[in-house]
């Protein structure tokens, strides 16, 4: 179990939320109890207004916003097709600490999709032309063949990107930081957008 630490303070925090995420996300990696730290829960509105979360993995951010890869055909991408706007919560447990964002979503751009999957190992990109991700499947050894059919398919060559594999990236427009306190009394601060691209900081009740 985390242990409570120090109070945290607006003066501990970065007037910018996506550095702050930064100093936080590179403590959680460097921290050996923690396995995945880019391990996220994303939340999605279903395409019949269901709520739905499912853990993807973080692959990139910067100013721009929070980028996880998946099949376009999946149940998450169509979750975000019908509703543009998501939410991700990372949880690290052994720090005691949360961060939630949630904001509008849209797709990579191709040459972006195309570098990072390059950079997969090959079994995943093979992996990424066998799955139908989402669609009911008859069996296991229905999906091995596929996978050693394809294996075939690009013996001794590239595997390219399938037309329907892809990225996401969360546009932030709200952030959370929440750190674990004693007797349940956590610190909380929120960021949300100004009208002028800025950051406004406030600090929450537990």
């Amino acid at each position: 179990m985390s242990r409570p630490g120090p109070s945290l303070t607006r003066g501990d925090l970065s007037a910018d939320p996506i550095e702050q995420f930064a100093r936080w996300f590179e403590e959680a990696a460097a921290d050996p109890r923690i396995v995945f730290a880019e391990a996220v829960c994303l939340s999605t509105l279903g395409p019949d207004e269901t709520p739905e979360a499912r853990m993807v993995l973080l692959k990139d951010f910067d100013d721009r916003g929070f980028v996880f890869y998946t099949n376009v055909e999946s149940e998450k991408a169509r979750s975000i097709v019908a509703h543009p706007r998501a939410g991700m919560t990372f949880y690290w447990q052994p720090l005691g600490r949360q961060v939630r964002i949630r904001g509008a979503v849209e797709k990579v751009s191709p040459h972006e999709a195309d570098g990072y999957f390059a950079s997969r190992p090959r079994g995943s990109r093979i992996g990424a032309w066998a799955s139908d991700q989402s669609r009911e499947l008859e069996s296991r050894a229905a999906l091995e063949e596929r996978v050693a059919a394809l294996e075939e398919r690009y013996a001794g060559r590239e595997v390219p990107r399938p037309p329907h594999w892809s990225g996401f990236r969360l546009i932030a427009e709200a952030i959370e930081f929440w750190q674990e306190g004693q007797a349940r009394l956590h610190d909380r601060f929120a960021y949300r957008r100004d009208g002028a691209g800025g950051w406004i900081r406030r600090r929450l009740y537990p």
